[in-house]
């Protein structure tokens, strides 16, 4: 059974800096690709970030150039360093796997900038 848990969300300032940490279970994590969406109440699900199983990440517009995915392979881990937080970046972020058999979300983590 595929598990994905999310840990590093909280409270940051606008400009300030969150590294977000998605620990995954039950699947070959290596060879499969990752990502982090985010939703605010109300509003449907966007992605934000993703990295193939070699490496190659893409980015969502409204994050390019401030966030960064990263992945641990020997950790089954997969990160998403945020800098110069906006307001607007405060929603619910989730962690996201797909491998062969489907895919799977973590519960979220909750990211608040106050500005």
């Amino acid at each position: 059974q595929v598990q994905l848990v999310e840990s590093g969300g909280g409270l940051g300032k606008a400009g300030g800096s969150l590294r977000l940490s998605c620990a995954a279970s039950g699947m070959i994590f290596a060879i499969n690709p990752m990502g982090w969406y985010r939703q605010v109440s109300g509003k449907q699900r966007e992605w934000v970030a993703a990295i193939a199983s070699n490496g190659i990440t893409s980015y969502a517009d409204s994050v390019k150039g401030r966030f960064t995915i990263s992945r641990d392979n020997a950790k089954n881990t997969v990160y998403l360093q945020m800098n110069s937080l906006k307001p607007e970046d405060t929603a619910v972020y989730y962690c996201s796997a797909v491998d062969r058999y489907g895919s799977y979300w973590g519960q979220g983590t909750q990211v608040t900038v106050s500005s």
